[in-house]
């Protein structure tokens, strides 16, 4: 028998009516063809009822735009058919930044007081509970501040901590890598959005720092903000043998910062890589000039007035009574040196070994007796980014001891930081949800070492064997302070360290502020435990005993894909649900698909990802989950949607350095190409790329033609399909409705889908291979991305899990999931949504907010969940919520009939979609004291940390 016309693929994303099986003779094994007689969603159910309405494309009549947000945000209005549908067209194509004004950020000019200043260094404990990252050290003054090391998360950190960014000139890195510049992208879009003229920076770093700024280019729009300065390359005229010399970086009147170079131990041919130079930075405040006597200049035949003045600057001046010069050391106390401060960051033992041989660091070393040498200078407070094991060497803790009576912080990464939040605010939101639905929200929240199954911590990864050695040693924790200024106060105060809450506490505290949680969250439990018919009405535990009916949820037919579905098939996990920068409560935009044994998929991939995942999962959980991941998909260019990929990607190779295994694939818009080929300069990224296009349904339909890059062993293959051979797709297909304006803008040349002129699809053809074994090794027939509108080279995917059989022998339809990225409601994202199992859609605005939801390409909650029913989604989750609603969106109730809220953290596992929206009601409940109304404390936090 004859297999379908190849276009026919296109039933992957169109309701398939019971008739289109009659072209198969019996089930095929796993290839993209199986998609064509397979539904998520049984043919019992229909795709619309009678009481839901077809989505309409249309502008919203609501207030309009003001002359000047018209200026800002201009937009024009796209017809579709007979109707039209509000989008900004020149945001769609890129242009909308050449309606701002160019700006030249400049620094700012900071009135520097070396005399009676507020001075200390502080420990930002990015990453010290997940392990992560590296933590960031804060170099305080009153005029200046100075962040050594910028990971991931030091944003939404500064603000959770109400550290005022605005107040940040230069940023040191001690490597130039993704753990210590993973959070350097969002925090230099922060600094060019103060403010109307924006902010720059001062970036320091070793080698060949350029390279990541350069590769920040594609995707942060301000070059200008941001002044590279590298020091240590060849460029510079730095060899081998002079790497550590002393550079002078800074010298003002309140600081001079040094790097000393500090390269691995290694042979005369190996070559000094980027990655491999590390840097130890020497603070050295100036000294505090001795009090003067007055009565001593008098007796020296001083009369007061100006020469007071003038002896205490350190000029010598001439007595007024007698014929002789006044020095400053006739007149003044003994001075007292100024204090200094080393951070240390010595990644592997081979770079502990060439500790020792630093001979600028001499001036600093203090003999046996903790006494300073002759014309040495007396070292302060050490500061230890190193790893524990690299700190528990012999040859570091030889170096270590030459500094006499110095205090050593060990803030490396030890395993009992992981008892105490971090971001507080976030933990505590994720316990209360934990609580009242444990089974969609599964993190606790506060994790301990039982619960990681470490009853003791490992002396292998722990500093506190270190600082046992030490008198003078001890273990960094979470905004620890070492005071420098004003002297009488020098030495450490713990006094901002936050306490260990513990979780018992956390709950105790919502018991008390809503009472009624206890009854919702025994009812939230019984969902689980009630038989599988939906009831009709669950009922509340407020104090009005108000009751919610829900009689939708009898009309929701439970979808084939789920029948007799196991738990272990597959779970969303929502990791970042807000947009455009982090907040306390939400991270950036991240989804998680877990399919257990056999792999998982990332989803776009914000800063803080890899920190969200260990939340999750736990420490060690989190590796395995990367260690294991099958392909990253990555919707567009915005930072909020990838800035957290290299931290992945670098985990990755490190974790599988010494296994067997394939490159992971990376498909996203070709733009992120460019960061990731510059990116690798820096630090291999062990992976693939491949452009989101080469993976729409007309390029897998123009890969599947093509024999000649197939391997016909595969399943799915031509020569297992009986497939005949056609020629390239018809580059007038489209997924939008035909004729539309809307067809005619994406099918102009130059248009993400312009097909008619040299499209690189068969140079994809290797990696498009790669990515179809890794979807088959994960169980999926098809991953299959299509454009949308929001800016160039943004898209949507739609996954699609293989058919399976059941106990009875019967098969069972594999599931759809759709994600939508960031987008206005368009009908290439209806058409590939229909009979999606889920559609995880984002939902940026409330209702009332359309004007700006057209204006920025993003969609409101009523749009969002519109385009579910439209394509006769089963379940709705609404993400990427705006961050002025920092705990919960403002939504309308009525229409959430099959829609859920995300938050950060969400699990959503196959098995109990039923059951999600019945759990909205509660989760309001949760939040009932703290809509946005209630807000305004989290708004002036969020402004106070990016504020002048």
């Amino acid at each position: 028998m004859q297999l379908l016309p190849f276009s026919n693929l296109r039933l992957f994303l169109s309701p398939l009516k019971p008739s289109s099986l009659i072209f198969f003779r019996k089930p095929r094994p796993y290839s993209l063809f199986a998609v064509l007689c397979s539904s998520s969603s049984s043919s019992k159910r229909p795709r619309t009822s009678s009481n839901r309405q077809s989505f309409n494309f249309r502008s919203r009549r609501t207030r309009s735009f003001s002359r000047e947000r018209d200026k800002k945000l201009p937009m024009e209005l796209e017809e579709t058919g007979n109707e039209t549908f509000g989008f900004n067209k020149r945001r769609a194509e890129g242009k909308d930044k050449s309606d701002k004004p160019k700006r030249n950020l400049q620094m700012k000019v900071r009135k520097l007081n070396p005399t009676n200043t507020i001075s200390y260094v502080q420990i930002l404990g990015t990453g010290m509970d997940t392990q992560d990252t590296s933590p960031s050290v804060l170099l305080f003054f009153d005029k200046q501040r100075f962040i050594f090391n910028a990971g991931e998360g030091l944003q939404r950190f500064c603000t959770e901590h109400k550290i005022k960014l605005s107040k940040i000139d230069h940023i040191f890195l001690s490597r130039v890598c993704s753990e210590t510049a993973g959070g350097i992208p969002g925090l230099l879009l922060t600094l060019a959005g103060m403010g109307e003229e924006g902010m720059s920076v001062n970036l320091w770093g070793p080698s060949d720092l350029h390279y990541l700024v350069d590769a920040m280019k594609s995707f942060i729009p301000h070059a200008a903000m941001v002044h590279t300065k590298s020091f240590g390359s060849d460029a510079a005229g730095f060899s081998a043998s002079n790497f550590t010399d002393p550079i002078a970086l800074i010298n003002n009147e309140v600081v001079k910062i040094s790097a000393i170079l500090l390269h691995p131990t290694c042979s005369e041919e190996y070559v000094v890589k980027p990655g491999d130079m590390s840097v130890i930075y020497v603070c050295e405040l100036p000294e505090i000039m001795g009090r003067f006597d007055p009565e001593k200049a008098k007796a020296l035949g001083l009369k007061p007035g100006p020469k007071y003045s003038e002896l205490q600057l350190g000029k010598s001046v001439k007595s007024d009574r007698q014929n002789i010069m006044v020095h400053p050391s006739d007149v003044m106390g003994p001075s007292v040196p100024g204090p200094i401060v080393l951070l240390v960051d010595c990644p592997t033992e081979a770079h502990g070994q060439k500790l020792l041989s630093v001979q600028s660091l001499h001036n600093y070393y203090s003999d046996y007796s903790g006494s300073p040498l002759e014309n040495a200078k007396t070292v302060t407070s050490i500061i230890h980014l190193s790893p524990a094991s690299v700190i528990g060497s012999p040859n570091y803790q030889k170096w270590m001891k030459k500094f006499g009576s110095a205090q050593h912080i060990m803030a490396g990464h030890e395993m009992k930081n992981v008892e105490i939040p971090v971001l507080k605010a976030s933990a505590r939101i994720a316990a209360r949800l934990n609580y009242l639905c444990p089974q969609f929200f599964p993190a606790p929240g506060f994790w301990s070492l039982k619960q990681l199954n470490r009853t003791s911590v490992d002396s292998n990864f722990s500093g506190e064997g270190c600082v046992s050695k030490f008198p003078e040693s001890i273990s960094a924790e979470n905004l620890l302070k070492f005071t420098l200024r004003p002297h009488a106060h020098l030495g450490l105060d713990k006094s901002n360290i936050p306490s260990l809450r513990a979780p018992s506490e956390v709950i105790d505290e919502l018991l008390t502020e809503i009472p009624e949680v206890v009854d919702a969250a025994q009812r939230v439990r019984q969902f689980w435990h009630e038989s599988g018919e939906i009831k009709g009405g669950i009922t509340v535990g407020q104090a009005n005993k108000v009751m919610i009916e829900e009689p939708w949820l009898g009309e929701n037919t439970i979808p084939s894909c789920l029948e007799n579905i196991r738990r272990d098939d597959m779970e969303i996990v929502l990791l970042g649900t807000g947009s455009s920068q982090p907040s306390k409560y939400r991270n950036v935009s991240s989804v998680y698909i877990n399919l257990f044994s056999k792999g998982g998929l990332l989803l776009d991939c914000g800063e803080g990802t890899l920190g969200q995942l260990k939340r999750r999962y736990g420490v060690e959980g989190a590796d395995s989950i990367v260690r294991n991941l099958k392909c990253i998909w990555i919707s567009h260019i915005h930072a909020d949607h990838h800035t957290g990929l290299a931290r992945i990607l670098a985990l990755r190779r490190d974790l599988l350095k010494d296994m067997a295994h394939e490159p992971i694939v990376i498909v996203g818009p070709r733009q992120l190409k460019r960061f990731l080929d510059a990116y690798q300069r820096l630090e291999d990224l062990d992976m693939q790329f491949v452009d989101c296009r080469s993976t729409t349904l007309d390029s897998w339909e123009a890969y599947e033609s093509n024999s000649g890059y197939m391997d016909c062993s595969a399943p799915g293959s031509p020569s297992n399909l009986e497939f005949i051979n056609k020629p390239i797709v018809n580059t007038e297909s489209t997924l939008f409705a035909g004729g539309s304006r809307m067809q005619s803008y994406w099918k102009r040349p130059g248009s993400p889908i312009d097909n008619g002129k040299a499209f690189p699809v068969m140079k994809a053809f290797p990696v498009m291979k790669s990515l179809k074994k890794a979807l088959s090794e994960a169980g999926l027939e098809a991953l299959i991305s299509f454009p949308v509108v929001h800016c160039p080279q943004a898209f949507g995917v739609a996954l699609k899990a293989a058919e399976r059989i059941n106990s009875a022998g019967k098969m069972i339809p594999g599931w759809k999931i759709v994600y939508s990225g960031d987008t206005r409601p368009c009908p290439e994202l209806v058409e590939a949504s229909q009979g999606a199992t889920v559609l995880i859609h984002e939902a940026t605005f409330e209702d009332d907010l359309v004007e700006e939801a057209v204006a920025r390409n993003h969609s409101t909650t009523k749009e969002a969940i519109e385009v579910g029913d439209s394509a006769g989604a089963y379940r709705i989750i609404l993400t990427h919520f705006s961050q002025r609603y920092p705990k919960i969106p403002v939504f309308d109730e009525t229409h959430m009939h099959k829609t859920c809220i995300a938050f950060d953290m969400m699990s959503v596992n196959i098995a109990d979609l039923p059951v999600l929206p019945r759990v909205l009601p509660y989760l309001k409940l949760l939040f009932k004291n703290e809509m946005i109304v209630d807000e305004l404390d989290d708004a002036i936090d969020s402004v106070s940390a990016i504020s002048r």
